[in-house]
């Protein structure tokens, strides 16, 4: 009911009051600024955007001159050298056939570990701590004893349990009655 009165209301003298609307007088827009350019100063203006386009010979020659060389000023500058070239390892273990279309990885630089080894160490580790210590990891994989301390302090293994199904004995079972 309520809104049959509205409706009521809201249609009442529409007409009239949409005229009176539409008769308004509406607001004018602001004025435009008027531009004027004079002749001279068009010319000026052409002679100006003809001078910044123009070639400058003597400034491009002085231009190629330059040599732009940046350096980072926290590092110290290396030199590629022999010595300086990161040795790297084997890897001790990687997966089988070549998974996800990677290609497959031969050798990492030393101090690093692949996912793979990573994991294995982790296992070893949690398996045998008395033969895999912490010296024996950084050792088998040319690692820091710092990077290797904080691996085995701070990353854990998944460990999978799987529970044997109950037999027919111990089962219980719901009877019908």
């Amino acid at each position: 009911m309520g809104a049959r009165v509205a409706r009521l209301f809201r249609n009442f003298n529409l007409e009239n009051r949409v005229h009176r609307e539409i008769g308004k007088a509406k607001p004018e827009a602001a004025p435009r600024h008027l531009t004027h350019i004079d002749p001279v100063q068009s010319t000026e203006v052409a002679e100006i955007n003809d001078a910044i386009h123009k070639r400058n010979d003597p400034l491009l020659g002085l231009l190629k001159s330059v040599y732009v060389e940046s350096k980072d000023p926290t590092e110290a500058p290396k030199e590629v050298t022999e010595e300086n070239v990161e040795e790297r390892r084997p890897l001790k273990f990687s997966l089988p056939g070549d998974p996800y279309g990677i290609v497959e990885i031969t050798d990492v630089p030393k101090g690093k570990l692949s996912i793979v080894e990573a994991l294995k160490a982790l296992n070893n580790h949690k398996n045998a701590p008395q033969t895999w210590t912490l010296e024996n990891v950084a050792q088998e994989y040319s690692l820091d004893l710092k990077d290797t301390k904080a691996l085995l302090e701070h990353f854990i293994p998944f460990e999978v349990k799987i529970i044997p199904p109950k037999t027919k004995d111990d089962a219980k079972q719901i009877k019908d009655t």
